[in-house]
């Protein structure tokens, strides 16, 4: 009998605490953070011996009314605040701090939900909560630093789920999760811009988005560097093929990750252009990740346009898997990618192999008018893993490339062939100057199919053996390379 008595008391004693929460009327009112002092029946108190705004209990701001934050306000344990109307912490001067400072015990959350209004948060340091979730909420965040969160209940600082949130000016270090992520069963396209991403330790990416929304994903002029050995830089995946997500990523610098980029599923389709993805190589085992860029498709749906990169040092350049549809550079619009010294050691730790672009698709991939560190075709060749070395896998098409911009156009010898298209078994070489050089023609294989000595200002060559097809001519010098397109009938 005692043993019940006791066990009643201890239920009785701890029901008011579990279930301790103030709601507001909703109604249209909008509450400071001195209003909830006296309104909320002890849910949000001033600490005095600690000079803090603190929220003790659970609160929820009802849709219609809003939530003014004109203090730095500090959670207590397992608390949480839900916004389902609006909310400002808006600061123009210093910082606002919104941060856990319980003793023990699950950290403090925010809860945006079904908001009625905007959540706007502007000048915050938001730090030691266990995560932000963003449930079908307009929500703006500026110039917030998000750093220390634990990640307990959920694996990101910021979870959203459909909803297009904005990231303008912001910084994500030392969390223990993904900055930024969404689930694969909602759509959501964060706009995310100016923002630093670092130290953020966890076996995910940090940002790991599921498909997006209507609008397009944005990540530009960013900087996404320096997780742990399992962090990745980001990635985006529809697995399910739940919509059609489109996806800008511009301008950005992506380095020191266990990966760079990953994008994988069905209906993507990417813009990549201006971004920089360097010794993205954290990863121990090449075999579970390292690549600069990764385009995983689960049908030709999944599709990238790829320009003006610099893609070096990592442990895969490019990689292209199962049903891709990769634009590298076309005839009439140039990759103008710089890829190079991207590659591991293979053969037991004995080799190092470079692995600048790896085509592990059926598909063909146009890869024109892209620089691969050497002006050399062979080389380039054995850098690039495709049909060449498989015939299981497409074929990359690289070439025309362009040249070192070490390489001054006034100093490099220029050459014509004509007629072009070419019907009678042999063209005309024409020198601007005339130096020796060594001629060889290639197919669009990248496999040699004739060379020659070339001594004269105009010289006659004999293509007879040749089928009819795309052929690049290199022209080689003391003063660089040039290659150029031939067409025979």
């Amino acid at each position: 009998m005692k043993k019940v008595t006791l066990i009643l008391a201890l239920f009785f004693g701890f029901f008011p605490l579990l279930n301790a929460q103030w709601t507001s009327p909703g109604n249209g009112t909008t509450y400071n953070i001195d209003d909830l002092i006296e309104v909320s029946e002890g849910c949000v108190v001033w600490n005095e011996s600690n000079q803090q705004y603190r929220i003790e209990n659970d609160v929820t701001i009802s849709a219609n009314d809003k939530l003014d934050v004109n203090h730095s306000l500090y959670f207590g344990n397992n608390v949480t605040l839900t916004i389902k109307g609006s909310i400002d912490a808006i600061n123009t001067d210093d910082y606002y701090w919104l941060a856990f400072s319980g003793n023990s015990g699950v950290n403090g959350r925010i809860r945006l939900e079904d908001a009625t209004g905007p959540c706007v948060f502007r000048r915050c340091n938001i730090t030691q909560l266990d995560g932000i979730q963003i449930i079908e909420s307009e929500a703006v965040f500026t110039d917030c630093h998000f750093h220390t969160f634990r990640c307990e209940q959920q694996s990101a600082v910021v979870n959203c789920m459909n909803c297009d949130p904005v990231f303008t000016n912001c910084e994500f270090d030392n969390n223990n999760g993904s900055a930024i992520s969404s689930p694969a069963n909602g759509q959501t396209s964060p706009q995310i811009t100016d923002c630093i991403f670092f130290l953020n330790l966890s076996n995910n990416p940090h940002i790991n988005l599921g498909p997006g929304s209507q609008d397009s994903i944005r990540i530009v002029n960013c900087t996404i560097h320096w997780g742990d050995e399992m962090a990745g830089g980001i990635s985006i995946a529809d697995l399910m093929g739940t919509g059609n997500t489109k996806i800008l990523l511009k301008n950005n610098d992506i380095n020191h990750n266990r990966y760079g980029y990953n994008q994988q599923g069905y209906h993507l389709s990417s813009t990549i252009i201006g971004n920089t993805f360097d010794q993205n190589n954290l990863e121990t085992n090449p075999m579970n990740g390292g690549s600069g860029i990764s385009i995983y498709g689960m049908d030709e749906n999944n599709k990238a346009y790829i320009r003006n990169n610099v893609i070096t040092k990592n442990l895969w350049g490019i990689t292209v898997i199962n049903a891709a549809d990769v634009d590298l550079g076309i005839e009439d619009d140039w990759g103008n990618n710089i890829i190079h010294d991207n590659g591991h050691i293979t053969n037991y730790g004995m080799d190092f192999t470079y692995f600048d672009l790896y085509n592990n698709s059926a598909n063909d991939i146009m890869a024109v008018g892209n620089y691969w560190g050497t002006t050399d075709i062979q080389e380039i060749e054995d850098h690039i893993t495709h049909k060449n070395d498989d015939p299981n896998l497409g074929l990359v098409n690289y070439i025309p490339f362009f040249e070192d911009d070490n390489v001054s156009e006034s100093n490099t010898t220029d050459f014509e062939v004509w007629p072009n298209p070419v019907s009678d078994g042999s063209f005309t070489l024409t020198l601007e100057n005339a130096i020796p050089s060594e001629l060889v023609i290639y197919n669009v294989n990248g496999q040699m199919m004739k060379t020659q000595r070339i001594d004269n200002s105009v010289n006659t060559i004999r293509i007879d053996t040749m089928e009819s097809g795309i052929y690049f001519v290199e022209l080689k010098n003391d003063n660089g390379t040039k290659v150029k397109k031939l067409i025979v009938k």
